[in-house]
């Protein structure tokens, strides 16, 4: 008969920190089960709300060190899955079929390095187990299909509907898989706005966990438009340290606020410039303006990324740099900032109206 009861193992759970929830394993609601038997077997089974395969293992050998640490314990199995749900949207707005959650990719102004940070996310999010898409709405300057490397037209099964692109395993759609590279789209805003909620609706996106919409620099009808008619689960913002960029980047930030989408966080883009030749540091746009405008917001700091000519040479040849090197320490940034990005929204309320039935009053 062995002394150890569920309660300590409780206990120990309780002092081992999440650190991309930012909160113990189980004040984050992650500890599902504690089995303990009278042999002094410890059973742990942890649920994640968000994608972190890549981090399973070391979290289960944190688990299994401090679990085996308590006196009586003979044996410990740690098992984790990950569950991700939809999460709630704008209030007058559901989740679209087939997709979970869609996440904005914003920017106040252009140049900040957007789309590639947008791309490389997406496949940070798939490479840790989740389904992922990317919705290029940037209507006049498409981008996604030459960073993804994916040439030709969707196809359509049904007649109503186009099958998504697929390019290192995200599925994708444009405006540039419809138009021949070097077309103009010379269309006013309503012409946008409305072959961006097309792209959106009429693609056949399958079983999604998250949809990352890569939005075009600004907050114009593209934007208002997202904010107003697309279920939006989170934005993220995207901006460079200097004052220019971040001064433009609070208003993109502050859009989402007034429109009830709420702000995953703040990514710092171009942040510091590493000299291959001597290795020596360079902040050429200033130092940590992202991280104080985040703070200055009440918003959270996702985290800073290089100023890398690979990352720009990678998108440029249709391999970004989490595909291209997913091993190496570019990659790992953007897989850390992916996490925190999805652990955050993990944290926000989810979204029950599947589960209320519809109701509908006929007359006799």
């Amino acid at each position: 008969m062995t002394d150890v009861s569920r309660l300590k193992v409780e206990t120990v759970l309780k002092e081992i920190q999440d650190p991309y929830l930012q909160r113990d394993l189980v004040s984050g609601g992650e500890v599902q089960d504690i089995q303990v038997d009278d042999a002094g077997r410890v059973r742990v089974q942890l649920c994640l709300g968000y994608p972190a395969a890549g981090w399973h293992e070391a979290l289960k050998a944190q688990v299994r060190e401090r679990v085996s640490a308590i006196d009586g314990v003979a044996e410990v199995t740690v098992e984790v899955q990950t569950r991700i749900v939809p999460h709630a949207v704008q209030s007058s707005l559901k989740p679209l079929p087939g997709i979970r959650n869609i996440i904005a990719v914003a920017s106040g102004k252009g140049g900040v390095g957007k789309s590639t940070t947008a791309v490389n996310l997406a496949l940070a999010l798939a490479a840790d187990g989740a389904r992922v898409g990317i919705l290029d709405a940037d209507i006049y300057g498409p981008s996604q299909p030459r960073m993804l490397g994916i040439h030709g037209k969707p196809e359509t099964r049904d007649g109503k509907t186009m099958e998504p692109l697929e390019g290192h395993g995200l599925q994708a759609m444009s405006i540039g898989f419809l138009i021949e590279e070097d077309t103009p789209m010379i269309w006013r805003g309503p012409m946008v706005t409305q072959a961006l909620e097309q792209l959106l609706r009429e693609t056949h996106w399958q079983d999604l966990d998250y949809l990352v919409i890569d939005l075009p620099p600004g907050t114009g009808d593209t934007q208002l438009t997202l904010a107003q008619k697309i279920p939006v689960s989170g934005a993220l913002i995207i901006t460079t340290p200097q004052d220019i960029a971040l001064s433009d980047a609070r208003k993109g930030l502050k859009m989402f606020e007034k429109v009830d989408v709420p702000v995953l966080g703040v990514v710092e883009n171009m942040s510091i410039y590493i000299c291959p030749q001597c290795g020596h540091e360079e902040y050429l746009f200033g130092q940590g303006g992202g991280e104080r405008m985040a703070g200055e917001c009440g918003a959270e700091f996702l985290g800073a990324l290089p100023l890398d000519i690979g990352i720009r040479e990678q998108a440029d040849g249709g391999n970004p740099t989490v595909a291209a090197e997913p091993e190496g320490r570019v990659a790992e940034l953007y897989r850390d900032i992916a996490r925190r990005s999805a652990a955050r929204l993990a944290l926000q309320a989810r979204d029950y109206s599947d589960r209320f039935p519809n109701i509908v009053v006929e007359n006799d």
